[in-house]
């Protein structure tokens, strides 16, 4: 590498303010670049992204993890706010001074294309506004990090509700749902407040890059060249076509098994048969402990890469006051590490969401030997094939003593599971077709618009649950999508990733070892193919028309009645 004297470590920028970090990024673009020394330059300039990238991803992860922390709310908007949006400027210089001399091979391609792409759309007036979104989307978690309710007398988390959404008595479920949904419209207005704000700079983004609304600029952002927002009003299409019938039998089959008039939104958790609640796990160290088990089921290398994660204090899983909601898996790149943040309170639901963010794990240690930080990455559509095909692959492997469930226990999971994908489809479907008219409609400005726009889109993709007299609980759901706040049009990708992970299923069912080895080839690719390569390589396609979708809903149904 070339030196500019970077510090060892990421505790180096732990402090930093930018006036810190930007002299790296000026030496560096000070530095001669040739064909010859081209990889060298790139290199360092890879090592200068891991550490800051680390640096930062810590002080999110210990922010997301206590959001009342206040100086670690200070640290994350340190990074967040004033160094990550300066150094996109950084950035631009040295991708034009890379592109400049023409260098490449093979396996940068991708990277190249994508650098091409951000040096077109850099506005210098856009840094700022990226900088003002970023404390926006603090407020929104700590807003929603803040949410709790009373319960018998304890307070308790939004998260904290999930178990008695299950509950076999339907007056629990129904209370536990309004008090849930509740919390989100006590707060309304603010969060419809910071909404607005969070609209219009997304839409000045758009214009000031050249583009008619933040739809089209973020297409381009995202770098989404294997589909189009065309291709996208086709999936949502097709998902009412082919999916929601499925939906709307399976809960025909619940309405009936539960003896039900009608299925109410706190009816879609609970086991049909009345069962009690699946019990997957005790505590947290037990709920580690059968995950390594599990994985290692699925390939030995997967045990023992978890296994490091718990050695290294690289899983923070249990729900408490204070920590944001949701879940994700983040990378600290410079020690090629990944990071697991959820919330949970010892349901299957918790298992998902463990066995989902593993698959990004997974996908991070594969890809790490790729030599840049840039190719160790993917577009969010190969992240959530890695993340979707864990969740199937590992079910073989829940029953105990080394999984979660007793045997009798295995295929009630497995079809909970199945239904849930059911479920989520047209769910997806309908976020991304309400972030399409948010931002395309000419009326996303509008509070009670857009409010109006989620009821009746929703109505659209749901149209088998009673939400007689639950308008505002119905609403209510759209300000719980974290993604719509934080991350826009980062949605369809679950859609897209879902059908392709029941490819991967539909693999495993004929030659499972065959299926995992061509799933770990295409994450060891890390993002040096483009998206239908990645597909390709995992055994499965891109898939929006109907007939796809009703092939692999076939399937799932037939599992699930069988």
């Amino acid at each position: 590498m070339i030196d500019i004297g970077l510090p060892s470590d990421p505790s180096g920028f732990k402090d930093a303010e930018w006036s810190d970090v930007s002299p790296y990024y000026d030496r560096l673009l000070e530095a001669p670049l040739d064909l010859d020394n081209a990889v060298e330059w790139l290199a360092t300039w890879s090592r200068l992204e891991e550490l800051v990238g680390e640096a930062a991803t810590v002080a999110m992860n210990s922010y997301t993890g206590n959001t009342a922390d206040p100086a670690a709310k200070a640290a994350h908007i340190r990074f967040s706010t004033t160094i990550y949006p300066q150094m996109q400027e950084r950035q631009s210089e040295l991708s034009r001074k890379l592109l400049a001399i023409g260098w490449t091979r093979p396996d940068v391609d991708v990277m190249l294309s994508e650098m091409r792409t951000d040096v077109e759309l850099f506005r210098e007036e856009n840094v700022p506004l990226f900088a003002k979104l970023e404390e926006y989307d603090a407020e929104y978690q700590e807003i929603t990090g803040g949410l709790s309710v009373e319960w018998n007398g304890e307070r308790k988390t939004i998260p904290q509700l999930q178990p008695y959404l299950k509950s076999p008595q339907r007056d629990v479920r129904e209370r536990a749902f309004r008090l849930g949904m509740g919390a989100y419209l006590e707060h309304r207005d603010a969060l419809a407040d910071l909404f607005d704000r969070m609209y219009a700079l997304r839409q000045a983004v758009a214009h000031n890059a050249g583009f008619p609304d933040y739809e089209k600029y973020v297409f381009r952002a995202k770098h989404r060249v294997g589909y189009t927002p065309d291709d996208c009003r086709r999936f949502h299409d097709a998902v009412v076509e082919a999916v929601v019938p499925v939906a709307g039998r399976l809960l025909e089959r619940r309405r009936n098994r539960l003896g039900l008039t009608t299925v109410r939104p706190w009816d879609l958790g609970v086991d049909p048969d009345g069962a009690e609640p699946l019990k997957p796990f005790d505590t947290v160290s037990e709920f580690i402990d059968r995950g390594e088990r599990v994985f290692a089921g699925v390939d030995s290398s997967f045990g023992g890469y978890f296994r490091t994660m718990a050695n290294e204090g690289l899983l923070d899983l249990e729900s408490r006051p204070g920590k944001a909601p949701g879940g994700y898996c983040t990378t600290l790149p410079f020690r090629g590490l990944p990071y697991v943040f959820m919330n949970s309170v010892g349901v299957p639901d918790d298992v998902n969401t463990l066995v989902h963010e593993a698959g990004h794990c997974f996908h991070a240690f594969l890809a790490q030997p790729q030599p840049f930080i840039w190719q160790r990455g993917t577009g969010s559509e190969a992240a959530e094939l890695a993340s979707m095909s864990m969740e199937l692959l590992a079910m073989p492997h829940m029953e105990r003593p080394t999984g979660y469930y007793e045997p009798n226990e295995v295929r009630r999971a497995l079809v909970e599971h199945l239904e849930d994908i059911v479920f989520a489809l047209p769910h997806i479907a309908s976020v991304d077709a309400f972030q399409s008219w948010i931002y395309t409609s000419g009326k996303g400005h509008d509070r009670d618009e857009r409010d109006r726009a989620w009821l009746e889109i929703r109505s659209r993709f749901e149209p088998d649950v009673d939400w007689s007299g639950l308008e505002a609980e119905r609403t209510a759901r759209w300000y719980r999508q974290l993604h719509i706040f934080q991350y826009p049009f980062y949605y369809i990708e679950y859609g897209i990733a879902q059908l392709g992970a029941l490819q991967v299923w539909r693999d495993s069912m004929a030659d499972y070892r065959s299926a995992v080895n061509r799933y770990k080839a295409a994450l060891a690719l890390g993002g040096t193919r483009p998206l239908p390569e990645i597909y390709s390589s995992a055994g499965a396609r891109l898939v929006f028309d109907a007939d796809g979708m009703r092939q692999l809903m076939d399937l799932l149904e037939t599992a699930v009645s069988s």
